[in-house]
């Protein structure tokens, strides 16, 4: 009888242990191969921008290029650099992990990470990344629909509000900017702001600037007797009543300033983005 209890609690324990192991899962993310030389430079160029670099040496040297976000400069402080790794973080949340070793005559000096070459783990986040945001201005950009009309003239130029879309926390406004004349429209900014839609007297005037998380088309100027699409992504917003979202575009060097007001009742309107 002894012994048939000790097999059953051996068998319970197995049993246990079993589900304990299926519990906890792991995966071995392989590292790429790089080769480092002390008289020339390894640039990465990643599909996002860089957040964080790790080098796994003092004599791994690494930067990001100068006005660029997403390009990585690698090379070797002294020809006998011990090999090495570097692990490099981008702005869509992936890890990428290097193997590096130097070189006297790197194979290759300019290595695009992209799919299928790169191994990478996907990093856990609550907060959005740049692919994520990107992805929702691309459809929003990509819709044919008109849900809402906001506009405003100036000198034959037409800023317009034409599509307002909602994803989750993030709400895309499709914006319109229309240049009628034979001058080119130099765009100074675009900015967004949160103002009281009236102003007492003898009051500093309150306002609060929101930053877009992405911005999609070329914001820097409109051809004479053109027009251009801008997707700007903010984050989800609701207004009280006795405010509103102005929409500030200037013109560089020129006088045709436009303001657009978004009050709640045209955010409410927002459509849902079908990706």
């Amino acid at each position: 009888m002894r012994t048939f209890f000790l097999c059953q609690l051996l068998l319970c324990l197995l049993i246990i242990t079993s589900g304990f192991c299926q519990v906890i899962e792991t995966s071995v993310i392989e590292s790429f191969p790089l080769e480092v030389t002390t008289d020339k430079t390894t640039h990465l160029i990643f599909p996002f921008s860089i957040k964080t670099v790790d080098r796994g040496s003092k004599d791994l040297l690494a930067q990001k290029a100068v006005g660029v976000e997403n390009i990585l400069q690698v090379k070797a402080a002294r020809p006998d650099l011990n090999a090495t790794n570097l692990t490099v973080i981008t702005a869509d949340g992936k890890l990428f992990s290097f193997d590096v070793e130097y070189a006297l005559k790197p194979l290759n000096l300019n290595i695009l990470v992209s799919p299928p070459l790169q191994q990478v783990a996907k990093l856990r986040t609550d907060a959005f990344n740049e692919a994520e945001v990107a992805k929702v201005a691309e459809t929003a950009a990509t819709g044919s629909g008109r849900n809402i009309s906001i506009k405003d003239r100036s000198s034959q130029s037409e800023l317009s509000l034409s599509g307002l879309y909602i994803e989750e926390g993030l709400l895309a406004y499709k914006i319109d900017l229309i240049n009628n004349s034979s001058i080119r429209y130099d765009i100074e900014n675009f900015r967004f702001f949160i103002r009281d839609r009236k102003q007492p007297k003898r009051t500093a005037v309150q306002e609060l600037e929101v930053k877009p998380f992405h911005i999609r088309g070329d914001t820097s100027a409109v051809d004479p007797r053109s027009s251009h699409s801008f997707i700007y992504v903010l984050p989800k917003m609701t207004i009280p009543d006795k405010k509103y979202l102005s929409i500030q575009v200037q013109e560089k060097n020129g006088g045709r300033h436009l303001n657009l007001k978004v009050r709640n009742k045209h955010i409410l309107k927002a459509a849902p983005i079908k990706q």
